[in-house]
């Protein structure tokens, strides 16, 4: 499994097609805050849960200044099926050979009803203006997990 990231590092460049095929950069994001967060599947209940969820809050992060990018290894044509399915607004990116999860450490070894597998480690992060990680979360519970966060900001 990658190197975990803490608070301070700075935040893995990457380049990714979004549900359209756009190319999207964490560079290109530069300026504002990020919440970057991986999932394992698009379309699965947690996964929707969690995605639903930060849609219902982009509002008050958008007001905040805060961008919202969702990524996993779904292929495109799944990630714009997902999004028109759950009408999500905010970017969706493909990343089917799991390089940015990896450097991310959000990839990896994980419990799977008690077994260990190897696959998407649900993980959240947030990303300063600067490109930095301001925070970083392991192993979030789908459920629950944006009202924490959205607490963790002062939001």
């Amino acid at each position: 499994m990658s190197e975990r990231l803490q608070p301070g590092d700075v935040a893995p460049e990457f380049e990714l097609p979004d549900a359209d095929e756009t190319a999207v950069s964490l560079a290109s994001l530069r300026g504002k805050r990020v919440i970057l967060y991986f999932y394992p599947a698009a379309m699965t209940p947690g996964c929707t849960k969690e995605s639903v969820d930060f849609e219902g809050s982009l509002p008050e992060l958008e007001a905040a200044g805060v961008a919202v990018v969702g990524v996993s290894p779904d292929k495109p044509a799944k990630l714009a099926k997902f999004r028109e399915k759950e009408g999500l607004t905010f970017p969706l990116l493909s990343d089917p050979d799991a390089e940015v999860l990896r450097a991310y450490g959000a990839y990896g070894e994980k419990k799977l009803y008690g077994k260990a597998v190897v696959g998407v480690i649900r993980s959240t992060f947030v990303i300063d203006a600067d490109g930095r990680i301001e925070k970083a979360y392991y192993n979030v519970k789908a459920t629950g997990h944006v009202e924490r966060l959205r607490r963790d900001l002062g939001l």
